[in-house]
């Protein structure tokens, strides 16, 4: 509990002064003020989301389980917390974009899908310090479509869809990379 107090504490204090910049109040109010005379935006994004359970930088982690799931064919009830670095390319050593940082469970008990909730938190580039938000159904096929329900900085209203394609999958392992497109809709 100690350690926990004192990560939040550090995490309180640094938040003026984190690699992103948000905006106070008085300045959301004013871009709210604005928005009705605002046209909306499209933008497309493309980047590599690598997800690794194994080997140097694990960036998912099994955080809980229900007691049925190893007897579960479609891992029912498994839970991963990801903190997941988007890339510009295939490879995990091109320039990091953001971080894909939030849950995925196994949520099917017949069939193989998962229920994903996570901000892609851009750290880099024109959409530094900005975040969208995914929340939705992710299953098994090799093409999948995923709701974008909300973001924040430049994106702040954002609506879209991001579809998401397993380019590798390692099976010793359980290592992914998977190419997403995003399309979104903001102001």
């Amino acid at each position: 509990m100690e350690k926990l107090a004192a990560l939040m504490m550090i995490f309180l204090l640094a938040m003026p002064m984190g690699h992103c910049s948000i905006e106070g109040p008085e300045e959301v109010d004013e871009w709210f003020h604005k928005l009705p005379h605002a046209k909306e935006k499209v933008t497309k994004l493309h980047f590599f989301f690598h997800d690794r359970f194994a080997g140097k930088n694990v960036s998912a982690v099994r955080v809980a389980h229900a007691s049925s799931t190893a007897k579960s064919p479609t891992a029912f009830g498994l839970v991963f917390i990801m903190d997941d670095p988007l890339t510009e390319g295939l490879k995990p050593t091109t320039k990091e974009l953001g971080r894909a940082q939030g849950l995925y469970a196994f949520s099917g008990r017949e069939e193989l899908s998962l229920l994903m909730a996570m901000n892609l938190v851009f750290t880099s580039g024109e959409y530094n310090g900005s975040t969208l938000t995914v929340l939705g159904r992710n299953p098994a096929v090799p093409h999948r479509e995923m709701p974008i329900i909300g973001g924040s900085g430049v994106f702040r209203l954002a609506r879209g869809i991001a579809s998401a394609q397993l380019r590798e999958f390692n099976t010793t392992t359980g290592n992914a990379l998977i190419e997403y497109n995003v399309v979104v809709i903001h102001y």
